[in-house]
């Protein structure tokens, strides 16, 4: 009476469980499926930002490359073999005088890029500390000597800025992620992130902590750039354990169960009983 009261609790539990975890997939699903809204004319506040989430965008901007943020290790499989690396997290900022683009940053979760993005990212913010040596020689000096009575030419000093392309983003308003006991704490001072903290991120880039994050799903890609590679779609509306995984568990474990009481009927029963 007991085993046959325990499996249908566990049964009606699984049917709620069940339930709601396709209510909330078919909520994500009609989401991802509205018109994409632009960045550039709505207001965000932090009461409706829960209200957004996966809702597709689009906004356009110039990367801050100097501030991106790597999240990880996380692992991508090619072709049955596992490769680690991170994700990296761009700020997109506003183009001046452009009525089309971002009026605020906005953080977007560009993909997923091999180790050499991350490291060479870091040995450039090395070089970029260093201070330079603007020392003239001995030799300049003395060059210099020998030329100061020649006339000479005009200079034209060319600014040497370089040009940021404007680029265009479609992607998923998302909420910083909910990290597993065994996953580290972050740690901004030695640009360690293991999971996505959005106001953190915001805090570490100089932005505001109510800054708008993104995953880009753009798929109008650069064939000739393979990174960063895009999240797929429908890894935003997994869960961790989907309903058809729910229904095989279940199924197993009834079959499990109803093997082992025929086991211990055909063991404990004496035979004369069943005659």
């Amino acid at each position: 009476m007991v085993a046959v009261f325990a499996r249908s609790y566990h049964f009606w539990s699984w049917n709620l469980a069940n339930f709601s975890k396709i209510e909330m997939l078919e909520y994500r699903w009609k989401r991802l499926e509205a018109e994409p809204l632009k960045l550039n004319i709505l207001s965000f506040s932090t009461e409706n930002m829960d209200s957004l989430e996966f809702r597709r965008v689009i906004c356009k901007g110039v990367f801050d490359e100097e501030k991106s943020v790597y999240v990880g290790p996380r692992s991508r499989s090619i072709s049955r073999v596992t490769e680690n690396g991170y994700y990296v997290v761009t700020p997109l900022m506003p183009i001046p005088n452009n009525p089309e683009s971002v009026q605020s940053p906005v953080l977007v979760n560009r993909g997923w890029v091999p180790h050499s993005w991350r490291d060479k990212s870091l040995e450039d913010s090395r070089e970029n500390e260093q201070p330079l040596n603007i020392e003239p020689s001995v030799q300049q000096n003395e060059r210099s000597s020998w030329w100061k009575f020649w006339p000479k030419k005009p200079t034209i000093i060319e600014d040497q800025v370089p040009v940021v392309a404007p680029v265009e983003v479609v992607g998923v308003i998302r909420g910083s992620e909910k990290p597993s006991i065994f996953v580290p704490a972050n740690d901004p001072s030695s640009c360690q992130w293991f999971h996505v903290d959005v106001p953190a991120i915001s805090h570490a880039s100089w932005l505001s902590k109510n800054t708008i994050y993104i995953e880009d799903i753009n798929e109008n890609v650069n064939p000739s750039n393979p990174y960063p590679v895009l999240k797929d779609v429908n890894t935003l509306i997994r869960s961790s354990v989907m309903p058809q995984e729910h229904l095989n568990y279940a199924l197993t474990w009834y079959s499990l169960s109803a093997a082992v009481t025929f086991m211990a009927y055909k063991i404990l029963v004496p035979k004369k009983t069943r005659r």
